[in-house]
């Protein structure tokens, strides 16, 4: 099998894209990443593009006859996909599928969301609506807003399953926020959140969900922002100009889909989230042990808790300890979510899962501010969800050999 490399990433600020229309984020991340390696869109080959609240929020279908608008990328195979929150990972397969088919040799993975007005603002209560879509119809009654609802009672039920406090898990957000502030693309850059305020309830900070405990500042963000990816082939990258010293190489990858209803599945020990990233290992041909560089899906601080178990930096029910000792820091035993995460990084849901993949690639090319690189990077791994840790991708990552 031919080996895939990232050969360039290219992404926004997270945050707000104001007036910017979806053609226009669409246009404006293919032709970053081309300039990422001074090549025009006519030198891709095939392309795949995704969102999650293209058609509820931004009344926009088929996305991938907006790509195919791009001067250069006409009647080229491209297509759209969509994964809930797990979108972007499954556009960098779907590429890298095509790749691997013979359908060329570069190919392009855009990810976007614009979830706020031309005046950056939000309708928080639709917001929540349009996200709620993508749960089971059972799990909804009685939920203003599901997801938060469904991952405040993931977060009970790690709480008493395994002993682990309000604290334990307000550290995941901690760290992040304090990565964030070194991060020039973050969406909560300018924010200072220490354990303390983390845990008082006041301000902003406010337990969502009556008798559950996931607080304000547990959730992820309201994020616009787009990522674009380009992969290739050794023959793509020869056809770019592009040294593979330049590249990483995306050497495994996983993707696994469980039931969408929550109840019934334990969500403590998520199969097909382990199962991904047992497939992402095997193909890679590393331990969990090799990675020393990490992105996982926080949507929720009990999710950074569980991914770190997930990715297998930590047994099951110690993801949260491994946050507290400081272990996942950017110079810790595996730096995880240098980036800041989706709870500071921000969540342009489309786009977030290539941003984990682009961000991991900068760390193993020494590309990140220094405050966040981690020593001496080895092998990197993300863990992407959609849905009530329903969808799982999960990608590794290896210096280009």
């Amino acid at each position: 099998m031919k080996k895939l490399y990232v050969a360039a990433y290219h992404q926004s600020p997270f945050g707000k894209l104001m007036g910017m229309t979806v053609p226009d984020i669409l246009a404006n991340a293919v032709k970053g990443a081309c300039a990422e390696v001074g090549a025009e869109p006519s030198a891709l080959d095939v392309a795949s593009v995704g969102a999650v609240c293209n058609l509820t929020l931004n009344e926009q279908g088929l996305l991938s006859g907006l790509v195919a608008s791009v001067p250069g990328l006409a009647s080229k195979p491209i297509e759209s996909v969509e994964n809930a929150c797990a979108t972007g990972g499954e556009a960098i397969l779907s590429v890298g599928r095509k790749l691997l088919l013979g359908d060329g040799e570069v190919g392009i993975a855009v990810g976007y969301e614009k979830m706020r007005d031309a005046e950056g603002k939000m309708d928080g209560k639709n917001i929540g609506r349009v996200l709620g879509l993508y749960s089971h119809p059972d799990e909804r009654p009685g939920k203003v807003f599901v997801f938060p609802h469904l991952f405040a009672e993931v977060m009970d039920a790690y709480m008493k399953g395994w002993g682990a406090t309000e604290a334990d898990l307000a550290a995941v957000a901690v760290q992040e926020y304090a990565n964030a502030r070194h991060n020039p693309l973050a969406q909560m850059r300018k924010n200072d959140v220490t354990l303390e305020k983390a845990l008082a309830i006041e301000g902003i900070n406010r337990y969502v969900v009556d008798g559950l405990p996931l607080k304000t500042y547990d959730c992820s963000q309201i994020t616009d922002g787009y990522a674009a990816m380009i992969l290739a082939t050794e023959e793509g990258l020869a056809r770019l100009g592009v040294r593979k010293s330049a590249c990483v190489e995306l050497a495994g990858w996983g993707q696994a889909t469980d039931p969408l209803r929550k109840e019934g599945r334990d969500v403590l020990h998520p199969a097909g989230a382990n199962a991904a990233m047992r497939k992402a290992y095997e193909r890679a041909n590393v331990k969990p042990a090799d990675v020393n560089v990490a992105e996982v899906h926080d949507c929720f601080t009990v999710m950074g808790a569980i991914g770190t178990e997930v990715l297998g930096k930590a047994e099951p029910g110690k993801g949260a300890r491994y946050w507290v000792d400081g272990k996942a820091a950017p110079k810790g035993e595996c730096g995880i979510n240098t980036s800041g995460g989706l709870i500071a990084k921000g969540h342009p849901i489309g786009a977030t899962g290539l941003a984990m993949v682009g961000w991991c690639a900068w760390q193993l090319l020494g590309k990140v501010p220094a405050e966040l690189q981690v020593p001496s990077p080895r092998v990197a791994a993300t863990f992407n969800i959609g849905g009530p840790i329903c969808a799982s991708v999960c990608t590794v990552l290896k210096p280009a050999a």
